[in-house]
């Protein structure tokens, strides 16, 4: 973009708050120096996603890519980190807005010069988060003549891999219109308000030196090996077990508690612990499963489920304690990878001498899905009431008791399962498996297909040809067989990224599409599923509830049911970005490579 163009400024007054009921009275005084309050004040919840590229592209142009949630709908903002001072000490630095979309890409966007800048600065690379801010703002709008200023008290958490690492609260007086000479009113009562202390620098400033623990930060993302799933929106999909978890004979009875996860710059299991420790607890993983093209196709599968167990058991621990929500989910992932590895590899296996595994792993799938279902529901809830008035909020009481119940319920299963002796027997039993190259492989001969060079390519395509079936449909299909295609989706997402390594870099932007789609519909279920719980409990508690509660929850249902329908309507863009030829073209030439 030529640098002849002006963009919009953004004007404001930053201060961090050291006393939150000193800095409350600006929200309700009726005269702040020459300022008049003119309305009260109102609360929001909003979520900020900071994104960039992987090689940091945004940054190095000079901007900051922030998605904003609110109940409103998905805003990007494109701030340029480079600020200049204004009167009175206020920051100005260049701001575009635009709609967009929070499950679909730039590319995907409406229209706006926000959207024209990301594309021009980062091109079709993706954009990944590098750290989430989470407010409760409450503004309101304050006057002096013509001169209008947005007036707002932010208190943020700063979240990283779901987990909040800072909390710290913000005053903003952001001039929204007139003249700018008139901040220097504000600017004097605030620098004499021994309550407020001058921001160094912006909210993203200070959460990513959160994130890297350091006193600043100079653009780039860096935030190491996070597992691209942790920020899907995760559905109910896990088949119910009715197995218990069953020892074999010659399963020892002394299993330890948990596994130690060890990271190193090798997959390969270290035989020097073992022969210096005895028997050995600990899974030796890298920073990715490792398989190569010229790997036997069971030890293909081995070193992702390996990869995948090493992640589940690190997780173990949170899980039990509790006290992070991301513990669950993380360990969920873990299993889901596993779970699909033995789809995709299993047929390498003998059968009877596996399926205890496979067992294993969807009865512990299903404990950590009843939880964490649950807790979706329930933060998805919190974001619908968060704009709402109090008494409107207080309605919906019942339905959020009612889910965290069964939401605590689940968790005491979940802790039993993890703390049963069958459980430890099973993981011992199973963490011998994935160590030992070769254990229960189907037998080969020497002309027959067997290395992921000979056989990915078909598994690619089969898994391909699978979400390309639901073409005929999609128009009128509905939202069990909208699942069906996410779950489709899902196969050909883990296929690709279980041989990353071995089709090259040209397999991440296909792997970004298809995530895109499997996020969306996953969306689209997870609303499908409240509005389905909470139509449930008005049936069950329609005598118990008041006319206001169950009004509440009616509407709250209504939202849901929209929800649903607006994501059905929207299917197009990101099935486009999976089914249209630039995916196929782009497909042909990754498996082309193997």
């Amino acid at each position: 973009m030529s640098q002849a163009v002006e963009r919009p400024i953004e004007v404001e007054l930053k201060y961090r708050v050291v006393d939150l009921a000193a800095a409350e009275r600006y929200l309700v005084a009726e005269e702040i120096g020459t300022f008049a309050g003119t309305s009260a004040p109102r609360s929001t919840q909003l979520e900020d996603r900071y994104m960039d590229t992987a090689d940091g592209a945004m940054a190095k142009a000079g901007f900051a890519v922030r998605l904003r949630q609110s109940g409103k709908g998905t805003i990007v903002s494109i701030k340029s980190l480079a600020r200049t001072e204004g009167i009175g000490g206020a920051m100005r630095r260049e701001e575009l807005e635009g709609p967009a979309d929070r499950t679909a890409g730039p590319l995907e966007w409406p229209a706006s010069d926000a959207r024209s800048l990301v594309l021009e600065l980062a091109g079709d690379a993706p954009l990944i988060e590098l750290v989430t801010i989470r407010q409760l703002r409450r503004k309101r709008i304050v006057r002096d003549g013509d001169t209008r200023v947005e007036l707002s008290l932010d208190e943020v958490d700063v979240v990283a891999r779901s987990r909040v690492i800072d909390r710290f609260v913000e005053l903003e007086a952001e001039l929204v219109k007139g003249a700018e000479e008139r901040l220097s009113g504000l600017a004097e009562v605030f620098a004499a308000d021994p309550a407020l202390a001058p921001a160094i620098g912006s909210k993203l400033e200070a959460a990513m030196a959160a994130v890297q623990g350091g006193p600043g930060w100079h653009g780039g993302p860096d935030l190491g090996g996070a597992d691209d799933e942790t920020a899907a929106a995760p559905s109910v999909e896990d088949e119910p077990s009715t197995e218990p978890w069953a020892a074999p004979a010659h399963a020892p009875t002394d299993a330890p508690d948990h596994l130690e996860v060890v990271p190193t710059s090798s997959d390969v299991m270290s035989d020097e612990i073992d022969e210096a420790a005895g028997t050995d607890t600990r899974l030796v993983v890298g920073r990715t499963p490792g398989v190569t093209s010229d790997d036997h196709i069971a030890e293909a599968g081995r070193k992702v489920m390996r990869f995948h167990l090493a992640r589940m058991l690190a997780r173990e621990s949170g899980v039990r304690e509790g006290r992070d929500l991301e513990e669950v989910h993380a360990m969920r992932v873990a299993t889901r990878r596993q779970r699909a590895a033995w789809r995709v590899f299993g047929e390498s296996f003998r059968p009877g001498r596996t399926k205890r595994y496979r067992n294993g792993l969807r009865e512990i799938a299903s404990r950590l899905g009843a939880v964490r279902d649950l807790d979706v529901l329930l933060e998805a809830a919190d974001i619908y009431r968060a704009d709402l008035p109090v008494t409107e909020q207080r309605a919906l009481e019942p339905l959020l008791r009612d889910w965290h119940q069964h939401r605590d319920d689940a968790r005491v299963l979940l802790v039993r399962e993890l703390d049963s002796d069958g459980y430890k027997r099973w993981v011992d039993d199973y963490r011998d498996f994935v160590r030992t190259e070769g254990a229960a492989v189907m037998p080969v001969l020497p002309t027959q297909p067997h290395r992921v060079r000979d056989t990915t390519a078909s598994r690619i395509w089969t898994a391909y040809e699978q979400v390309r079936g639901y073409e005929p449909v999609l128009r009128w299909a509905d939202v069990e067989t909208l699942h069906e295609l996410r779950i489709a989706g899902k196969w050909l997402r883990y296929t690709l990224e279980f041989v990353r390594e071995a089709l090259g870099d040209d397999a991440g932007p296909l792997i970004v599409r298809v995530t895109a789609l499997q996020d969306h519909l996953g969306l689209m279920n997870d609303a499908d599923v409240s509005a389905s719980m909470a139509r449930t409990f008005l049936v069950e508690h329609a005598g118990d509830l008041s006319g206001l509660e169950s009004a509440a929850i009616g509407r709250y249902l209504v939202s849901r049911e929209r929800e649903v329908a607006r994501l059905r309507r929207t299917i197009g863009a990101p099935w486009r970005g999976v089914a249209g030829v630039t995916f196929r073209r782009t497909l042909g030439r990754v498996v082309a490579r193997l």
